[in-house]
């Protein structure tokens, strides 16, 4: 039996694997979030947005 996840929306601001990111689009699976608002994002050597799952993050604030 699966458990259905609440999907974020978009503009909300989510929290995964330590980090924050604002959610620019929602897809079936999974949101894409823009993760440039992190305080430390420059010192990360990363894509300014990623691809997180529905079952990888927690929404933070809507």
């Amino acid at each position: 039996m699966e458990v259905e996840v609440e999907a974020a929306k978009v503009g909300n601001i989510v929290e995964f694997d330590g980090m924050k990111g604002k959610v620019e689009k929602v897809n079936e699976n999974s949101v894409i979030v823009d993760v440039t608002i992190n305080d430390n994002f420059d010192e990360h050597e990363m894509f300014e947005k990623t691809v997180i799952n529905h079952k990888r993050y927690k929404i933070i604030e809507e």
